[in-house]
């Protein structure tokens, strides 16, 4: 039996998120779907992780086991011939049996995409967080910085009871971010908020970009982050920035 590695880039506007759900269209429903009509049998994807309804990859990662014998690259074309347009695979590769692609990842980094324009064209509207309004870009990148490191990130955790998981402690909203920091695209008037951490809870990557938002709009100091993650209460934090401003770009193990 082979273990293989599919490293996918999809659109994700269109879609209910990555995880199958019923009575909805979702990335992992159509891979397995056009998966199992190549293979001939049906096939169980492992996702890295959960992207919700609009958020986007470059750099997904799922693993499936098969029987069958059709090369890698083959596989590859094959499933990109079937996939609609706003799903790639980049990239498939036989791999250990015990790999799996939630459990075998070390970090996962994403990319948040502000558009600090007064109109957002329509060919962007779907790919970035629009925001025209006047920004204190050196006080999001202080805020920013403080979020590095080992903390409890429960005040920038979403709430949706289907994403808890039984008997873990009380710690499971410890997480370790190995870098948090923005960038400026100055020729393109957008803010670019990067985070590579040991993982991600529900929400939190649009969490904190609402949260920094609302310091660099003045609402909040940065100075308030540490109080924030010390008082364990999301309604301290910002709002949920949208979706469609959110990349997973890459998958470490």
């Amino acid at each position: 039996m082979r273990n293989i590695r599919l490293t996918i880039a999809y659109d994700g506007a269109g879609f209910h998120g990555w995880q199958r759900q019923p009575h909805s269209e979702t990335i992992q429903e159509i891979l397995e779907t056009r998966a199992a009509k190549i293979t001939g049998a049906a096939v169980t994807l492992y996702g890295s992780g959960r992207t919700d309804a609009g958020v986007h990859a470059t750099g997904q990662v799922a693993n499936f086991k098969t029987s069958c014998p059709i090369p890698c690259a083959s596989l590859v074309k094959a499933l990109n011939d079937s996939l609609p347009a706003s799903i790639r695979v980049r990239k498939a590769e036989d791999v250990p049996s015990d790999f799996h692609a939630r459990h075998s990842a070390r970090a996962k980094a994403y990319r948040y995409r502000i558009l600090q324009r007064a109109i957002c064209p329509p060919y962007l509207a779907r790919y970035v967080c629009h925001h025209p309004y006047p920004l204190d870009i050196r006080r999001m990148a202080r805020a920013a910085r403080l979020l590095e490191g080992e903390h409890d990130f429960t005040s920038f955790a979403g709430s949706d009871p289907a994403r808890r998981v039984k008997g873990r402690s009380e710690d499971s909203n410890v997480r370790q971010i190995f870098y948090s920091r923005i960038r400026v695209r100055k020729e393109l008037q957008m803010i670019v908020y990067e985070v590579c951490g040991s993982g991600f809870l529900h929400h939190m990557v649009r969490n904190i970009v609402g949260t920094l938002l609302e310091i660099g709009s003045g609402k909040l100091s940065p100075e308030d982050i540490p109080g924030i993650l010390e008082a364990r209460d999301r309604s301290k934090a910002g709002p949920t920035a949208p979706a469609s401003g959110l990349w997973l770009v890459r998958v470490e193990y």
